[in-house]
């Protein structure tokens, strides 16, 4: 089987070669800008978009225009991409996947990328890279690229470049260990297993949320855009870069140790956005307990809890194991002994008792038992081709409901 993956990396430009990747991104950024408002325009006059050869073609007259000759300075390839990612942003929104394309904004984000695997030469023995109109840049070699290289994306964060090679190599099939696993996530325990164990929560961005809150009041007391605000700036996109790098971290430890130690794991399809949604209402319609709602979203957004399952997904399809996602409801709700649903039997957050047959556990590993049973219905109606499974709690048969009474 095939396997893209990329191998990120730290740059260590001199001083040219980091003022020559500022002006690639910001002419990528500017092509990106200047074709989007060009797509809306033609929009409000009721014309038909551009598609991405007709902005190709408008590309070169840019690049050939006297009032933006700077663009040939840049390599064309990265260029063309920017206009690639635009036509990617209105398939997403058309398909309903993302919202509409936005003006990007110079220091978020700036990146650009190669997509030629010609013009790209890796000497990883002496750890550096061969880029288009930059040279040969040195990187921090800390693990061997494995496979082919298909393009580099150069990126900036926090003040820093980084270069990420996507390769492509051929593996073999793999063999998945261990069996299947239903988890619950939450706050109080980040993920719980279906067979008890549980991974504390990380909580970044609390361990930093005082000295981020510091570092921004701070910066809100200078003269804006003067070099005391651009260094205090710089402070707070450190703290955030470690809480995020932290995060990741954790996210990437914890989804290998689950990926590695099951061959099938099932979780629950939660809607973040919705779940982290203010609470403040309207000033007709203010809304109640805005300060609970507001901590708990904040506790919620610190979890990563998406990118926990994006990270589950490709981990998982690389070790030969399969990732099932369930609907959420009445997971916490379903005693998983009799099958009885009441929202009197988790009378509090940690603990579960059924009012029907007096079945207690922590209410975690209930909602982990639940994913997994319902994982299983899931899984079984996919490869029968039977459509709309069962939700999470499938009754069992009276007898084995009063077994477990006995």
């Amino acid at each position: 089987m095939q396997r893209l993956q990329a191998f990120k990396y730290e740059l260590m430009p001199n001083g040219q070669q980091a003022r020559q990747m500022r002006r690639f991104a910001g002419a990528s950024r500017f092509v990106f800008n200047k074709a989007l408002a060009l797509q809306k325009e033609r929009y409000e006059r009721g014309e038909k978009k551009f598609g991405y050869a007709g902005l190709c073609k408008l590309l070169t007259e840019w690049r050939n225009s006297a009032e933006t000759a700077w663009l040939a300075d840049a390599p064309i390839h990265p260029l063309q991409q920017a206009l690639k990612d635009l036509e990617r942003a209105y398939s997403n929104f058309f398909a309903r996947r993302a919202d509409f394309p936005r003006f990007k904004k110079k220091g978020r984000r700036d990146s650009f990328r190669y997509p030629d695997p010609k013009q790209i030469k890796l000497d990883q023995g002496n750890g550096r890279i061969f880029l288009p109109k930059l040279g040969w840049l040195r990187y921090r070699n800390s693990r061997e690229v494995l496979g082919t290289v298909k393009n580099v994306t150069v990126s900036q964060s926090c003040g820093k470049w980084f270069v990420s090679i996507q390769t492509e190599r051929e593996v073999e099939q793999p063999i998945p260990h261990g069996g299947a696993v239903g988890i619950d996530m939450g706050i109080a325990r980040f993920a719980t297993l279906s067979d008890g164990t549980f991974y504390a929560p990380l909580n970044s961005f609390k361990r930093y949320e005082v000295s981020l809150r510091k570092a921004q009041q701070a910066m809100s007391r200078k003269v804006k855009f003067s070099n005391n605000w651009k260094k205090a700036k710089a402070r707070v996109q450190k703290i955030h870069s470690r809480i995020s790098n932290a995060r990741r971290d954790f996210l990437h430890k914890t989804s290998t140790a689950i990926s590695k130690n099951h061959a099938m794991v099932c979780i629950e399809d939660l809607q973040v956005r919705n779940m982290s949604k203010s609470a403040a209402g309207t000033a007709d319609a203010p809304g109640r307990n805005v300060r609970a709602k507001s901590g708990l979203n904040k506790a919620i957004l610190d979890q990563g809890w998406f990118e926990f399952r994006r990270q589950l997904d490709y981990k998982l399809a690389w070790n030969g194991g399969y990732l099932i996602v369930v609907p959420p409801q009445n997971t916490s709700r379903t005693c998983p002994c009799c099958g009885h649903v009441s929202a009197d039997n988790r009378q509090t957050q940690a603990r579960f008792e059924c009012v029907e047959c007096g079945f207690e556990e922590n209410a975690d590993v209930v909602g982990a038992i639940n994913v997994l049973r319902a994982g299983h219905a899931r899984f079984a109606c996919e490869v029968s081709g039977a459509v709309g499974p069962p939700a999470a709690g499938t009754r069992r048969s009276d007898s084995g409901a009063a077994q477990c009474r006995a």
